[in-house]
C-alpha cells in the first residue's frame, strides 16, 4: 500500500492544523488531495485557487469553444494548475468509424420524437445547431478524432499539469505526449481488472469511481472498490471518487489507501456552477434515492437524476440504447430541447447520490474549506479515540 504522509499544509486549515498532503499532491504542487470534475470553468478557477486542482470536462466542446474556456481559465489561474478530462473510448481508439449518423436507426429518431411530442417540447430553432443551443451530437468528444483535436488545443496551455480519461486507458501516443509535456495522466476505473490495464497502459495515477458516483460508473461501490485498486495497482496512486462531498468521506477515502479524492457532485449547486436554474432546483431538493443509472446519456450506465426523461427509457415502448457514440448522437438534441424548454418533469442532471449532501448554494472555497475543517475534526476525534483506549487500565 502507498505511503501516506502528513504534513504541515496550513493552506485553508482551520486554526493552522495539520492536514494530509500525498506524494500525488507534491508532484502537482498542490496544497490539498482534491480533485475538482466540472464542466464549468468557474468552478475548475475556483477550486484550483482554493488548494485543490480543478479539472475541466472538455466532451462536450468543440475545440474552438474548448480554446475559449482555457484561455478564460489560465487568465485568471496564473501559476495556479488545472487538469482536463476527455473521453477516449477503448473500443474506438483505431478511429474505425463510419457514417454514424446512418447508424442510428429511424425507429429510434422516431420513438424520441413522440415522447418530446406527449410532452410539448417544442423543436429548436433552424439556427440553434451551431448557436445558443449547444453543439450536435456528431460534435461530442466521444470518438477518438475529436478527442485528439481537443487535446491539441489543450496542450498549449502550460498550466496543464493533469489529463484524464473517462473511458479507458489513453492511447499510449497520447500518453507519451502528455509525459513529454509534465502532464501527469490518470485513467477512471470501475473495476479492479479496468484499474490494472491503466497500470500495463503506463499512467501515473488511477481515479477509483465507485457505483455511487455521478456519471459513467459500475456496480462496485466506492469503500468496496477503492483498497481494492490501491492494492492492484501500488504503488501507482489512486484517487477515491463515488460519494465523497465532505471531510468525514476524504478521511475515510485516505484511510482505504487513497491520496486523493475527485469529486463532481458536490460543485453542481455551487454559485459557480453553470448549471441551469430549473435542474440546479431539482438537484437541491433530491435526496440520495432520487438519482438512477441509465445509459440515456451515452449507450454506457451513468447515474443521474431520475425525471420523467429517464423513466421513458425504461418503458416497454422503448427501442432500447445504442451504443456508444450513438445514443449521445440520438438524444443530443432532445437534450438541448429540453433544456431549452423548462420542462420540470423532463429536468434531469448527471449527478451522483451525494446529491442528498448538497442542499445549499454555498460557494466553491466554502466547500473546500469545510472539507478540511471536518477532515481535521475527523482525524483528531479518530486519535482522541485511541488515546483514551490506550489509557484505559487492563
Amino acid at each position: 500500500m502507498p505511503k501516506v504522509a502528513t504534513l504541515s499544509c496550513r493552506h485553508n486549515s482551520p486554526k493552522g492544523k495539520t492536514f494530509v498532503k500525498t506524494e500525488i499532491c507534491r508532484r502537482l504542487g498542490i496544497a490539498l488531495p482534491i480533485f475538482a470534475f466540472s464542466h464549468c470553468r468557474d468552478v475548475v478557477v475556483a477550486v484550483s485557487k482554493a488548494g485543490g486542482l480543478g479539472v475541466l470536462g472538455a466532451a462536450g466542446f468543440t475545440p474552438e469553444q474548448l480554446r475559449r474556456e482555457l484561455d478564460w481559465i489560465s487568465e485568471r489561474l496564473g501559476d495556479f494548475p488545472f487538469g482536463i478530462d476527455v473521453i477516449m473510448p477503448k473500443k474506438l481508439e483505431q478511429g474505425e468509424v463510419g457514417d454514424l449518423q446512418a447508424m442510428i436507426p429511424e425507429g429510434h429518431k422516431a420513438w424520441v420524437e413522440t415522447v418530446l411530442k406527449r410532452y410539448g417540447i417544442a423543436p429548436l430553432p433552424a439556427n440553434a445547431e451551431g448557436g445558443a443551443y449547444g453543439i450536435s451530437g456528431e460534435q461530442i468528444g466521444w470518438t477518438h478524432d475529436l478527442c485528439r483535436q481537443l487535446l491539441d488545443v489543450a496542450f498549449a496551455y502550460p498550466g496543464l499539469k493533469v489529463m484524464v480519461n473517462a473511458l479507458g486507458t489513453p492511447p499510449a501516443d497520447i500518453l507519451e505526449e502528455c509525459h513529454r509535456r509534465g502532464i501527469l495522466v490518470g485513467a477512471l476505473a470501475g473495476k479492479v481488472k479496468h484499474a490494472q490495464a491503466h497500470k500495463a497502459g503506463g499512467v501515473d495515477f488511477v481515479v477509483a469511481q465507485g457505483h455511487e458516483a455521478g456519471g459513467h460508473t459500475g456496480e462496485i461501490t466506492t469503500m468496496v472498490l477503492v483498497p481494492q485498486v490501491v492494492d492492484a495497482v501500488a504503488p501507482l496512486p489512486v484517487l477515491a471518487a463515488g460519494g465523497i462531498a465532505g471531510g468525514r468521506q476524504i478521511a475515510a477515502a485516505l484511510a482505504l489507501g487513497a491520496q486523493g479524492v475527485w469529486c463532481g457532485s458536490v460543485w453542481l449547486t455551487t454559485p459557480e456552477s453553470d448549471v441551469e436554474p430549473l435542474p440546479k432546483q431539482k438537484l437541491l431538493a433530491a435526496g440520495s434515492g432520487d438519482t438512477v443509472r441509465s445509459r440515456v446519456i451515452s449507450g454506457k450506465p451513468a447515474r443521474m437524476l431520475r425525471s420523467a426523461w429517464t423513466d421513458a427509457w425504461e418503458a416497454k415502448d422503448c427501442p432500447g440504447f445504442l451504443p456508444l457514440p450513438l445514443q449521445g448522437m440520438l438524444v443530443q438534441e432532445a437534450h438541448l430541447r429540453i433544456a431549452k424548454a423548462r420542462h420540470p418533469d423532463l429536468a434531469f442532471y448527471p449527478c451522483g447520490q451525494t446529491v442528498g449532501l448538497c442542499n445549499d448554494e454555498r460557494d466553491c472555497r466554502s466547500i473546500v474549506r469545510g472539507m478540511v475543517e471536518e477532515y481535521v475534526e475527523t482525524v483528531e476525534r479518530l486519535a482522541a479515540s485511541m488515546n483514551e483506549d490506550e489509557a484505559t487500565p487492563a
